[in-house]
């Protein structure tokens, strides 16, 4: 962040509270409480705790509290007959408050009198009873460190394992690669969501969703949900709030890389106190290219992202949705005004990126009118455009030694039925895409040459059927799905046959013993099924689906309403598993860098596993404290051809602990902390003769997975909120502190022709290990200004 930055913001709130603008200002909290069949429940009581503020629904289910002295409070709602729901940790402020809206689950069979302190509050899904992890609005707004990217706060959940070099938003959990994740926002699937990313993979430095428009993020690492297709390590799953439909409001945020612009409000309201159609929309600016420029870094990032949501209630039972969200990146390099050795590596290798994504959909939800069900329907389409290019010389952007020049585009109908009767629950429905891949490359270290375009149609079907039996101490969830498409040989719906179960039994009031197992398929990525060789040969489209099967068993306790501890066991068994031709390793070893994954001759016969136990407690706010700690004990191998000899996977860390927590003082200051912790990790070391005749690529030498590890990687962040309350807007100041313990980052050698002082490379050529500083100590500062 510049100087002048700061002295504006320091400025600004001088002058704020020396001219006493910081009155005695109050707020009011809104929403709506429904049933699972999205029915209003006419007289819930939604009330404040720890207070005497409180209101009843209306016959639309809606609330509203009045006269609320801006803070942080938990928001409960109770009505007979139905499960006690807390939302924790709400950020009430004079401007910028959301909508905070209750879907409530029947208690029992026989209605009974509510008892607010009881009941587990801190619930899971029936369909998904473990390995589960739901964060809301507000806690991803203040996680430290991660400059309220909502990937990086879902890279501190437990079992996720932190990228190699410790600043890209890959999803490694735990032990799987980064491309065994899938995405949906608001139920639409979202390849993409990082800037940069790795083409065959989802991982980058920079998550693309907009905080903003989030209610919460759920990140499932297994007992996947039947509607989700092509999962194998983990889901992740973006719900969107509405826009507001009372007034215009939005927020301004500037933090140390980006200013981001979010509006919203209703549309097309005609005196009434509410609107039918609201929108959310934002921008959002990266100036990192000019504070790098200005630092003397060779590399200049440079991104924007755009991001909306338009929903309109067509009437009481049907609603209508369109999202969007899409990036525009441009990564490229320039020469330091003076030599350095670690720079001048750094500009020799460094790739250059233009990218291109966007996702838009529109989604139709409709209520039955008998009120036992709904259904959802959702078309989308999502397209990347990637040029990815290496060059022999950077400087003048001459001599292509590598270039990927790809467009995937994928259009998608998804179907979803949901049925409640006799106590059961049922879903089911389909999807049906059409992909469309082009590619152009360039690869003369591998002598690789090809221009390659395939379309073809890929489907799938589930259904998934939920009970609770024994007055509600005993859920059970079994579904399947299947799926097929028009381009790979091997496969059909019956051969990807995935079943599923999951269990969870309250043997005693505060205790529940979860279990899952299931079977999961995933498609390779376009960049493996659309490579050819030199002789223009579709090579692998003989391919088999990636197969993975789960199994996992866990008990929790709940220590009160707002605090548990869970321990649970898990192993993953991988099947037909993509193999490099080239370098005889399993693809899981790769796509956690800027490469593009799987643009190679391949062989799905790869086997591997991953297996060990996840220890975890929760405390969400109660007395101004909330956090979520976390140990991963566990062990990640793959094979090669030789399928009887298990490596450990660069991802083998063995050891992982997290924890993120807070505190709320008075006067709407907060402190809060995350920690990482990872044991040594195996690394591939270079192949430096073959680095040599090919620089600036350095080659790895895969042969030696295993033979060298990373040292641990350990990180404290730390950030510091505090919050103003105006009548026409909200101000929030926070600062941050990443690496606070001025920790080395560990990341692998990194390698440059030996120069001499001058920057002239020493005869005969020769590389030698760059040594660059990782354990520095970042500060940062940003503002919120909602109005």
């Amino acid at each position: 962040m510049s100087f002048n930055l700061e002295k504006l913001i320091l400025f600004t709130i001088i002058a704020l509270v020396s001219e006493g603008l910081y009155s005695q200002v109050t707020a009011t909290v809104y929403g709506k409480v429904l049933n699972e069949v999205e029915e209003p429940l006419f007289g819930a009581s939604v009330f404040l705790e720890g207070t005497q503020l409180g209101a009843q629904t209306d016959f639309d289910g809606a609330y509203e509290i009045k006269g609320i002295p801006p803070g942080s409070y938990n928001l409960i709602v109770t009505y007979l007959g139905y499960k006690s729901q807390t939302k924790y940790n709400i950020i009430v402020r004079s401007k910028g408050t959301p909508a905070y809206n209750f879907v409530l689950e029947v208690e029992t069979e026989k209605l009974r009198e509510v008892v607010v302190s009881n009941g587990n509050t801190i619930s899971r899904p029936k369909e998904t009873p473990l390995s589960t992890q739901t964060l809301s609005a507000v806690e991803i707004a203040t996680y430290p460190g991660s400059n309220n990217d909502v990937v990086q706060v879902a890279q501190t959940l437990p079992g996720v394992s932190p990228s190699i070099g410790g600043f890209r938003n890959d999803l490694i959990i735990r032990g799987g690669a980064p491309n065994e994740s899938v995405y949906y926002l608001d139920g639409m699937e979202i390849p993409n969501i990082n800037h940069f990313s790795t083409q065959g993979s989802a991982g980058g430095p920079v998550g693309l969703i907009n905080v903003s428009f989030i209610d919460n993020v759920t990140l499932s690492s297994s007992a996947f949900n039947a509607r989700y297709d092509n999962p194998l390590s983990g889901v992740l799953q973006f719900e969107q709030r509405n826009g507001n439909n009372r007034n215009f409001a939005g927020n301004f945020r500037v933090s140390a890389s980006e200013a981001a612009l979010t509006l919203e409000g209703p549309l097309f309201k005609k005196g009434e106190t509410t609107s039918k159609t609201t929108f959310l929309a934002s921008v959002r600016r990266s100036y990192l290219k000019f504070l790098f420029e200005t630092i003397g870094l060779p590399f200049r990032p440079d991104y924007w992202d755009y991001q909306f949501k338009v929903d309109h209630q067509l009437d009481a039972y049907n609603n209508l949705s369109l999202l969007g969200v899409g990036s525009i990146d441009d990564f490229s390099a320039a020469p330091p005004e003076e030599f350095d050795p670690e720079s001048e590596a750094q500009l020799e290798q460094a790739p250059f990126i233009k990218q291109r994504t966007n996702t838009i959909g529109i989604s139709w939800r409709k209520r039955f009118k008998k009120g036992n069900g709904f259904m959802m329907t959702t078309l989308s389409n999502n397209t990347l455009i990637n040029d990815f290019t290496r060059y022999d010389d950077p400087i003048t952007e001459t001599g292509v030694i590598f270039n990927n020049d790809a467009t995937e585009s994928e259009t998608k109908l998804r179907y979803e039925y949901t049925q409640f009767f006799s106590g059961w629950k049922l879903s089911s429905g389909f999807n049906v895409q059409y992909a469309d891949y082009k590619n152009n490359t360039l690869d003369l270290t591998n002598s690789a040459v090809f221009n390659t375009a395939i379309d073809f149609m890929k489907y799938g079907l589930f259904a998934n059927l939920t009970r609770s039996f024994f007055n509600n101490t005993l859920d059970i969830s079994f579904g399947f799905r299947m799926d097929d498409d028009g381009f790979t040989q091997n496969e059909s719906l019956l051969s990807t046959f995935s079943p599923r179960l999951s269990a969870s039994y309250e043997f005693t009031t505060d205790w529940r013993l979860n279990g899952s197992i299931g079977r999961y398929y995933k498609i390779p990525p376009y960049t493996i099924l659309g490579f050819r060789n030199n002789a223009d040969e579709l090579v692998n489209q003989n391919v088999d689906y990636t197969r993975t099967d789960h199994f996992v068993l866990g008990i929790q306790h709940y220590f009160s309403p707002s605090s548990s501890i869970s321990l649970e066991g898990f192993y993953k068994a991988y099947d037909d598993y993509p193999v490099s031709v080239r370098d005889s390793v399993s693809l899981a070893n790769k796509g956690g860098g800027f490469e593009v994954l799987g643009s190679e001759p391949i062989e799905t016969v790869g086997k591997g596993r991953s297996y060990g136990m996840e220890l975890q407690f929760q405390q969400k706010l109660s007395k101004n404290f909330y956090g979520i700690f976390a140990y991963t004990y566990f062990f990640s191998e793959f094979t090669g051809f030789d399928r009887e000899i298990y490596r450990p996977s660069v991802w083998d860390s063995r050891h992982l602990v997290s924890f993120t927590g807070g505190y709320k003082f008075p006067k709407n200051w907060e402190l809060s902390a995350r920690y990482r912790f990872a044991g040594e990790t195996p690394y591939v070391p270079a192949d430096l003769d073959a680095s040599l005749e090919n620089y600036p690529v350095i080659v790895l030498d895969y042969s030696r997975l295993g033979e060298e590890k990373l040292p641990i990687f350990s990180q404290l962040d730390v950030r510091i909120d505090k919050k103003w309350n105006f009548k026409k807007f909200a101000f929030d100041l926070f600062i941050e502190v990443q690496n606070l313990l001025g920790q080395n980052i560990p990341s692998p050698p990194e390698y440059g022709l030996n120069r001499d002082t001058s920057g002239n490379i020493i005869q005969p050529e020769s590389l030698v290990v760059i040594e660059n500083e990782s354990g520095q100590i970042i500060p940062s500062i940003g503002i919120v200004i909602d109005f």
